[in-house]
């Protein structure tokens, strides 16, 4: 009898100890692979642009044939808007071709009953209905977004001050005209410059103007279409196609 106990009291201690083994086995609390990933929220590193960008395009002078009598002599807005509708085409058009295009820009703008100078509410309806581009005004542009712009390859047109631009672009006429319109194309962060097609003289391809006197020069026409554009918003303009 007592050797019958002893062999179930040793049954019962193995039988015990099996247990014990799977219970070191099966963890209650198991540590799975993702409680061991860093759940810490990431950052997103700020996006770069290089430090100077230049966009090339043809060049589109206001006056083609050199002739500076009207509508020639107010044209630099028409010849901005070509500036990037020929960038947009991948267009390198001849002189001729320009001065029928421009011809073609103030007959749709005579037909909206706009005289020789618009702003650029107008230049961006232009662009659209004539274009049929989509347009966007920037208003109070900072270098940083200029140079965002330009490096995602987006020209930027400039409605300005010549008197202010004249600072820096001797080929002006009579102290700079009051109300001007120009293309930047590109920009050098270390020299702070930036370069642009200025459509106003014949030497204005590429032509370069400090970060400052551009910024400064930026105003559009006031709504009353009067040349003291000092009180005019600044402001730029871009497209892209639709």
């Amino acid at each position: 009898m007592t050797s019958k106990i002893l062999l179930l009291f040793s049954i019962l201690i193995l039988f015990s100890c099996s247990i014990d083994k799977t219970n070191k086995i099966v963890d209650n609390n198991p540590v799975y692979p993702s409680d061991t990933v860093n759940l810490s929220p990431s950052v997103t590193p700020t996006p770069t642009i290089p430090k100077k960008y230049l966009i090339k395009t043809t060049f589109v002078p206001q006056a083609p044939e050199k002739n500076w009598d009207q509508p020639w002599q107010d044209a630099c807005e028409e010849a901005t808007m070509l500036t990037l509708h020929y960038f947009y085409q991948n267009s390198t058009p001849s002189l001729s071709q320009i001065k029928d295009d421009l011809l073609d820009l103030f007959s749709y703008q005579t037909s909206q009953g706009w005289g020789h100078d618009v702003n650029l509410s107008q230049i961006a309806s232009t662009f659209t209905d004539f274009y049929g581009y989509s347009t966007q005004i920037i208003l109070n542009p900072t270098s940083k977004d200029l140079e965002n712009f330009i490096s995602n390859d987006t020209p930027v047109l400039v409605t300005a001050n010549g008197k202010t631009l004249f600072k820096e672009n001797k080929n002006f006429r009579n102290g700079g005209p009051d109300y001007h319109a120009l293309v930047i194309l590109g920009y050098d962060s270390a020299k702070q410059i930036f370069t642009v097609h200025d459509v106003g003289t014949q030497h204005g391809a590429y032509f370069k103007y400090t970060y400052s006197t551009l910024l400064d020069s930026i105003h559009d026409l006031p709504d009353t279409g009067k040349k003291d554009i000092n009180f005019g918003q600044k402001s730029v303009l871009v497209i892209s196609l639709k």
